[in-house]
């Protein structure tokens, strides 16, 4: 099987890259700056038609991730980046998709489990969650993401590829030990002593691990009965503090000091952040995953918090090769 990945150099793209390539698949990633890779690389500037569109002619599968980091302040310019990455890149593999003579039997593309609304009361499935921008006494940070969530999804359903079965990812954050990723960051305040609740600890985290995530879309690729918004989330979120206390307790460690919001604000005006993920309740839950057959093999954050941890500790060869 032949699978193309726009955007596949960040995390998630390097571990749907590399389980491909280990099971025997024509792995392609497209890539603003190629890099040597196990599998193939092919420049694209992800705005434009380029040769890079022979790739997909003929591709069995798309996976497209494109798209500019998230972690930076959300000035003007970066606003503008984050956006029109997005939107540009989904609509040009449309196009490309489009044009093709014979088009990959199935896309995924890339969405965001940061589009439901901030809320404690109830979980955020794909047939009755509450998509977001219209909660009261939120920042307004919080609306530009759901605002780039939306504009993302209306590219993506809007692109006309008649012989192509489409899924939107809405993922939530993928749990895995490779530098820079949010559970190092995570892991990082429990290991220097300050994994406390975030503000109150009340908000909702949802997470998934990452070898369930690539399991998951191994599954959406095979099921052929299954198109439209599917979230990847592990079947339990948990609030922040019941989150930290867990992780605490794979690391052995018990007791951590609270982070006040305002202290956390400081921390990302110095980091060059927002505490968006840190401070906004998602409660999402795998609703179709789950009535379609699907299981988790980390269903549950202690369990799972539990094996990170271990991974962590591995040899450094083997955590680099995480964060290929």
């Amino acid at each position: 099987m032949k699978i193309v990945i726009p955007g596949g150099s960040g995390h998630g793209g390097s571990l749907l890259s590399r389980a491909f390539h280990d099971r025997g698949d024509e792995v392609v990633v497209l890539s603003r700056s190629p890099k040597p890779a196990p599998w193939r690389t092919v420049q694209w500037n992800a705005k434009t038609l380029g040769p890079w569109r022979t790739e997909i002619d003929g591709a069995d599968v798309v996976i497209n991730l494109a798209g500019r980091n998230v972690n930076c302040r959300y000035g003007a310019e970066n606003r503008r980046e984050i956006l029109e990455s997005r939107l540009d890149s989904t609509r040009v593999v449309g196009e490309a998709i489009a044009l093709a003579r014979k088009a990959p039997r199935v896309w995924l593309q890339a969405s965001t489990a940061t589009i439901y609304a901030h809320r404690y009361d109830a979980p955020n499935d794909e047939r009755t969650g509450i998509l977001g921008g219209s909660e009261p006494a939120v920042p307004s940070s919080w609306r530009f993401s759901i605002e780039v969530g939306k504009a993302w999804e209306w590219v993506f359903d809007t692109a006309s590829t008649p012989s192509t079965r489409k899924v939107k990812m809405r993922t939530a954050v993928v749990m895995m030990p490779a530098a820079g990723s949010a559970f190092n960051a995570y892991l990082a305040l429990v290991r220097y002593g300050l994994g406390g609740r975030h503000g109150d600890g009340r908000q909702w985290m949802s997470w998934v691990h990452h070898h369930d995530f690539v399991r998951a879309v191994a599954w959406l690729i095979d099921r052929d009965d299954v198109d439209g918004v599917v979230n990847i989330a592990a079947p339990n979120p948990l609030p922040n503090a019941e989150l930290l206390r867990a992780l605490r307790a794979a690391w052995g460690t018990r007791l951590a000091p609270p982070a006040p919001a305002w202290l956390l604000e400081i921390a990302a005006l110095l980091h060059r952040t927002e505490t968006e993920l840190l401070l906004k309740s998602r409660r999402v839950v795998p609703g179709r995953l789950l009535r379609h057959g699907f299981t988790f093999d980390y269903p549950s954050w202690p369990e799972a918090a539990r094996d990170l941890v271990e991974e962590w500790k591995g040899t450094p060869a083997q955590v680099e090769a995480l964060s290929y």
